[in-house]
């Protein structure tokens, strides 16, 4: 890609850090946000000596300020090759039954994995669709096997990334240019997946999940939907 700066949401641990390191060894710049300003200066500190510029813009994602100020960051880099939407939030927890699903626990859920990754879309769309080359950039939602599998308990969740993948669907069908793919990681031992009561520790870690996504972004696939563990078979 000709303009290797890419923007990563919710970087700060888990899938979102081992990505970010994978593209800096890879020659990316990177703009990298998360909710916690300290876990996102610790993911920096690990970067420094990695040859990529690095900006750290700690907030929330969902929040419009948040936002406009990534943009300008955008601006300031000179144009994004690949935005990740990474960021996401379990919402109730423990995991409840639909029957007993809080509505508005799950409104916000909607919004902070469904609403905010649009939103973020729409609002660096234009610098993904003049990025240089042949090629407009590129879009990777994260998603999950949730989406599509009845795991119980896990209805709230999936169902927001059930909408995720149906709008990284279409906007794959509306912006020809650009490469969306819209990927499950499968399990990774990660803070949320022990949150949600799994044995986390039984789990590979993230590192192995990024490692697969990197050869879906370096190869630049066709758009669609991916699974990281048949993106690693495939390597």
């Amino acid at each position: 890609m000709t303009q290797k700066t890419a923007l990563i949401t919710g970087a700060s641990r888990g899938l979102g850090r081992a990505l970010a390191l994978e593209l800096a060894r890879d020659g990316w710049d990177l703009i990298l946000t998360a909710r916690g300003p300290e876990a996102l200066e610790a993911t920096v500190k690990e970067l420094a000596g990695s040859g990529a510029a690095v900006t750290q813009v700690a907030g929330d994602v969902s929040d419009p300020e948040h936002r406009a100020a990534l943009v300008r960051e955008v601006e300031a880099a000179g144009g994004l090759g690949l935005l990740v939407n990474n960021a996401g939030t379990l919402g109730t927890t423990p995991l409840p039954l639909l029957a007993d699903q809080p509505i508005d626990d799950l409104a916000e859920a909607f919004k902070i994995n469904t609403l905010a990754p649009l939103a973020l879309i729409q609002a660096v769309l234009p610098a993904l669709r003049e990025r240089g080359g042949a090629q407009g950039g590129a879009i990777l939602n994260i998603t999950s096997d949730a989406s599509n599998q009845p795991y119980e308990t896990w209805g709230g969740y999936g169902a927001t990334k059930a909408a995720l993948e149906q709008i990284s669907n279409v906007l794959a069908a509306e912006e020809p240019g650009l490469a969306v793919w819209w990927v499950d990681p499968g399990e990774m031992r990660t803070d949320m997946l022990r949150a949600a009561g799994e044995d986390a520790d039984a789990a590979p870690p993230p590192e192995e999940s990024a490692a697969a996504l990197k050869h879906l972004i370096t190869d630049r696939l066709p758009s669609g939907r991916y699974t990281a563990a048949r993106l690693g078979e495939a390597r």
